[in-house]
């Protein structure tokens, strides 16, 4: 059982770093002066953070509207899944390792 545990552990982390790359890559290219990065460099990140980090971000979307702040709108889709993940990553270890943390 153990290994179920461990197995789910380690698909949860992938999908963290993946979350943590959509993010990173979001914040630089809204924050960057010419947002046109390469056209290779956006191929691949999207097929490797954007392609995967979707579906659960649209989903949670539809559900949670972003934050309205004045003339910006907060998108806090991203940061609710990012919760979600660190709390099934938690849920994992106490469920299927004990108190083995």
């Amino acid at each position: 059982m153990i290994y179920v545990g461990f197995i789910l552990l380690i698909l949860l982390r992938i999908f963290f770093y993946l979350l943590v790359g959509r993010i990173l890559i979001e914040m630089i290219l809204s924050f960057s002066r010419s947002p046109q990065p390469p056209r290779w460099f956006m191929v691949l990140a999207e097929t490797v953070f954007f392609v995967p980090t979707d579906p659960p971000v649209k989903l949670l979307r539809k559900i949670i509207p972003p934050l309205r702040m004045g003339n910006i709108g907060l998108d806090v889709a991203v940061l609710a899944l990012f919760f979600i993940i660190i709390f099934l990553q938690l849920l994992v270890q106490l469920v299927f390792m004990g108190a083995n943390l």
